[in-house]
This record gives C-alpha cells, structure tokens and sequence, in this order.
C-alpha cells in the first residue's frame, strides 16, 4: 500500500480498461480514458491486494437481444484473446473476471469480492460501471464511485450515470481520487 494513502476498506473494481474502451478508432471509446488512468493506478496501489480488474468480452454465439446488437457492433464479435478485449495495464496478480455482460455483478464478480464493500472505477461511467453498480447495491453491498476515475462515452453521459446512481443513495456513495486515498 502507498505510504501516502490511508488504509482501504473492502476491494477495488476495476472496470473494463481495456484497449475497445481506450483506442481512437474503436465505436466504444471513452474520451477521458488516458485521463482516468494515473488516478485508477493510485487506487489500485493504495487498494493492495484487494483489486480485482474485469473484461467485456463477447460471446462466443451471441443469443436473444445480443444477436441484433452484435449486428449492429459487429467488430466486436473476437475472441477473448482479441487486442480489443485486453487490459490497458497489466493486473499482475490480481483477478480477472470476464463477462459477456455490460454488468459485471454475478457469481464470478461475487466468488472474489464477497459482501464488499467495493469502490468501483474504470470506464464507461454510463454503460459497464453503471450496469455494474446498481445490482451490486440493490443486492445490498455499499457501493462507492470514485466520479474522477471514471471515464464515459462523453462528459455528459457521465454526468447522467452519476446522477442516476445518486438515486440509489445511501446504497451508492460518490468520492474523489483524493478523498478516498485521503479516507475520507
């Protein structure tokens, strides 16, 4: 842990900073992605062994809905050990919990983390952390999102996933970077 950062509580989410979310040309990228970065590495140190990083990937056949929306994305029909689908930094020893999902709260997600709490960070604000945060506290585990690292499809979509998991207070909590590291 970071001599500057006060003593974590419960496990960091780090969701989906992979290069689909991150590269110029992808149709999914996060605008704020770069920017996000250096905020969610200070997490993850301060975090120690209480991280755990996930992916989006795609399934293998796509069913029900999925099948039209992969219609329309595609691209994003490859295999988990696509360039696209992986980690923009390396997880060392820390879990990885792969979903075809854009909600990452499941059985896998739940095998590492338990009852939480959980601080969640990563991209997109508005589509995978959303998706991830409202069934993790409408199943009862404190949630809190750390608003600065977190990246959206754009500014304002951000601010509108933020504003909707405000609804769901005091299940969902809302930091800084610095006020968490600070133990606030």
């Amino acid at each position: 842990m970071s001599g500057d950062a006060a003593p974590q509580e419960g496990w960091l989410v780090v969701v989906d900073l992979q290069h689909v979310f991150r590269d110029e040309d992808s149709p999914w990228t996060a605008p704020r992605f770069d920017e996000v970065r250096p905020r969610i590495r200070r997490l993850v140190e301060a975090f120690g062994e209480r991280v755990v990083w996930t992916r989006f990937i795609a399934p293998a056949e796509p069913v029900g809905a999925w099948k039209e929306y992969y219609e329309q994305y595609d691209f994003a029909l490859q295999p988990p050990d696509a360039r696209l689908y992986q980690l923009v930094e390396d997880p060392g020893g820390h879990p990885v919990v792969d979903a075809t999902t854009f909600g990452k709260w499941g059985p896998d997600l739940v095998e590492v983390v338990g009852e939480g709490p959980l601080t969640v960070v990563g991209v997109a604000t508005d589509c995978c952390i959303l998706s991830t945060v409202l069934p993790a506290s409408d199943a009862g585990v404190a949630v809190r999102v750390v608003t600065d690292a977190c990246a959206g499809a754009s500014d304002e979509d951000h601010e509108r996933a933020l504003q909707v998991m405000a609804g769901y207070q005091p299940l969902v909590s809302f930091a800084t970077t610095d006020e968490v590291l600070a133990g606030a």
